[in-house]
């Protein structure tokens, strides 16, 4: 599977940026998706994910009410629609992949970084 993300840039404090992630190489359906983001000095952290087992969807508290996760089968791509940007929102992101139930991922993309100005 390959993943290519994009859509990472710099915006100010309270903006909005979504980000895209084109998988390839097997069937997009059969794949569950995540975002993972990684601040300078930090852990990579989860930050939203399809969740198979009742069909629900994972959200690190720190983002929920402001990013939302969700994919366009058609297009074979993962969104990532983050509003309400803060500055400690700010890092690399990268889109991830799996064919399993559950929060681990075993297909990554590239990161694409995201700036936030205060």
């Amino acid at each position: 599977v390959q993943l290519q993300a994009s859509g990472g840039g710099l915006v100010q404090a309270g903006g909005s940026l979504r980000l895209s992630c084109k998988a390839s190489g097997r069937s997009f359906s059969s794949l569950r998706m995540g975002w993972f983001r990684q601040a300078p000095g930090k852990e990579r952290e989860l930050v939203a994910a399809d969740v198979w087992i009742g069909g629900s969807t994972y959200y690190a508290d720190s983002v929920k009410g402001r990013f939302t996760i969700s994919r366009d089968n058609a297009k074979n791509t993962a969104y990532l629609q983050m509003n309400g940007l803060k500055p400690e929102d700010a890092a690399i992101y990268y889109c991830a992949a799996d064919d399993t139930d559950g929060l681990a991922f075993g297909y990554w993309g590239r990161g694409t970084l995201v700036t936030v100005s205060s």
